[in-house]
């Protein structure tokens, strides 16, 4: 079976996708698109008659492939085309645009021409460098977009409600399986990564009898986006299993006798598809950067999502799979962190270093992304986000009876080590996902911590009588109802949502309603708005604004 990017070409080429920004400085931004093809020229025409000329350089991806999951091309069921991971040939393509003046947008379209001499070029848009201080920014904070439900229709009323924006902070989870190549760009369904995020999607949505199709936004041609890494961007071992779900799943820890990536994990389809700004020891996957009056800090603070389930032959997060026992090879080794962030780690060293920057210090607003939630309602915060601890449990002949897995709270490496850190460097915002919800929440510092992730697949809040799913008699028993560190969720200032009894609930979880939140570095609030499509002729509906102060 050829791979898609092997298929014989068609008479007239097209783009993978439209161009999108990335790493702007005072006088530059990049511009990167993908094609199915190498091609021999690729370039960005730009200025106010599109009269300047920067030519491109290409790289190929080296790890994206399809398998029997995938819905891409013709394939609409599992297995239809696809039995087993096949690699696809996508090329990538970047070009940096110089001379730019901060404050003066200009129009660029790019080009890309096929082997054959044959011609695809985008339409035209508008970049910008990085604003200077003072400048008033609409940043988009959003995450978890997964290709789920409402993600479309939630770019879309982004568009549709406040206009173009001047940025996006993306907290993390941009797809499912990161080197599933179709989730990024074409999923059939219509509502993959990019073209969601640049008013190219097709998801259509049936409710009551009526269907409507969300076309999603055109946003990151125009706005540079930055991210973090949350655990979908993060895949296992290479080959081990025929799925490219299995292998997404077959994560194993590193050691002194494990180092290489195709036997423990890697993040490099993520590293290869953004150029985002870099740290020294964490390259592209933690870094700070300045962009008008924000300093931004991205760090890579996620796990391995494992189930709560504790059947005999789950590998989840509490217990191995009986069936496993004398195989570790095979063992998941719990909700095993990816980069460290204890203190003394090399992440908190340079996250220390950076907080105590000039840059982050005169900053009018300091703000920190990650992906793993610090307070929630959702039930991805349990149990603590520590290193797990391996408890093997033998009978009279030596013979593994139980592995199961504790995660001591006072060891919560986020709670006890970085928040203090974020507290002590005046913080005001922090920003994160992972547990497809909308709440947020103050500090008695004034801290606001902020979670807007809620997409479609919605887990629900552990709330009033829903609770979590938390084990039983496990050494730490974790807290089933409200954020287990300790805050109170904050009640919507404008518009909350109400329960049955007519009561405001401090938070949204729905496959129904979606949210999302702009900051406005002008005014310094944060707004957040809700649209229920099962209404898709009902109006977006800010239902909370807060501020963030400064010194």
């Amino acid at each position: 079976m050829p791979s898609l990017g092997s298929m014989i070409m068609t008479s007239v080429p097209q783009l993978l996708t439209d161009p999108f920004l990335q790493l702007p400085t005072k006088t530059s931004v990049n511009v990167v698109w993908f094609t199915e093809f190498c091609g021999k020229k690729h370039f960005v025409t730009y200025g106010q008659h599109l009269q300047q000329t920067a030519i491109a350089t290409t790289s190929k991806l080296t790890r994206t492939r399809e398998d029997q999951d995938s819905r891409v091309g013709q394939q609409t069921s599992p297995g239809q085309i696809y039995q087993q991971p096949v690699t696809r040939d996508i090329w990538r393509h970047e070009a940096t645009i110089t001379g730019l003046v901060p404050g003066e947008r200009v129009p660029y379209s790019v080009t890309s021409v096929r082997e054959d001499e044959a011609t695809a070029s985008s339409e035209v848009f508008t970049l910008a460098p990085t604003p200077k201080p003072g400048t008033p920014l609409k940043i988009l904070l959003t995450s978890d977009h997964q290709l789920k439900p409402m993600t479309a229709a939630n770019l879309q009323k982004v568009v549709e409600t406040v206009g173009r924006v001047d940025g996006v902070y993306f907290a993390g989870d941009l797809v499912n399986i990161p080197d599933r190549a179709s989730e990024w760009f074409d999923d059939n369904r219509g509502n993959a990564f990019f073209p969601s995020l640049q008013g190219r999607a097709h998801y259509q949505m049936s409710q009551n009898g009526r269907t409507v199709t969300y076309t999603g936004g055109k946003i990151i041609q125009h706005a540079p986006m930055f991210t973090c890494i949350g655990n979908h961007e993060v895949m296992g071992r290479w080959g081990r299993v025929a799925s490219l779900d299995g292998e997404f799943n077959d994560t194993f820890p590193r050691h002194e006798h494990i180092t290489a990536k195709n036997h423990s994990f890697n993040t490099d389809t993520y590293e290869e598809i953004f150029t985002l700004p870099e740290s020294q020891f964490g390259g592209n996957t933690y870094y700070a950067v300045s962009f008008g009056d924000i300093r931004l800090v991205s760090l890579y603070i996620t796990n391995m999502w494992r189930t709560p389930k504790l059947d005999a032959n789950v590998k989840g997060r509490y217990r191995e799979a009986s069936k496993d026992f004398a195989h570790p090879e095979n063992w998941g080794y719990g909700q095993m962190i990816y980069e460290p962030i204890f203190a003394g780690s090399q992440q908190y060293n340079w996250l220390k270093a950076e907080l105590n920057s000039q840059e982050f210090q005169q900053a009018k607003y300091k703000i920190v992304m990650f992906h793993h939630p610090p307070h929630t309602l959702g039930d991805n915060i349990v149990p603590a986000y520590t290193n797990p601890v391996q408890v093997i449990d033998r009978d009279n002949q030596g013979n593994i009876t139980s592995i199961r897995y504790e995660y001591p709270q006072h060891d919560d490496y986020i709670i006890r080590d970085v928040i203090p850190l974020l507290a002590q460097a005046n913080v005001q915002l922090v920003f994160y996902g992972h547990s497809h919800l909308w709440n947020r929440f103050i500090s008695p510092s004034g801290m606001n911590f902020l979670e807007t992730s809620n997409v479609g697949n919605s887990y629900g809040a552990a709330w009033q009588d829903r609770q979590r799913e938390v084990p039983i008699g496990y050494q730490e028993e974790y807290t089933k109802i409200g954020d287990p560190n300790g805050l109170e969720p904050v009640i919507p200032t404008i518009a909350p949502l109400v329960d049955t009894n007519n009561q405001p609930l401090p938070y949204i979880a729905s496959n129904e309603i979606t949210v999302f939140s702009v900051f406005d570095t002008g005014t310094g609030k944060i707004s957040s708005y809700r649209f229920d499509t099962s209404q898709p002729d009902s109006p977006v509906i800010k239902f909370d604004e807060f501020k963030i102060t400064h010194d």
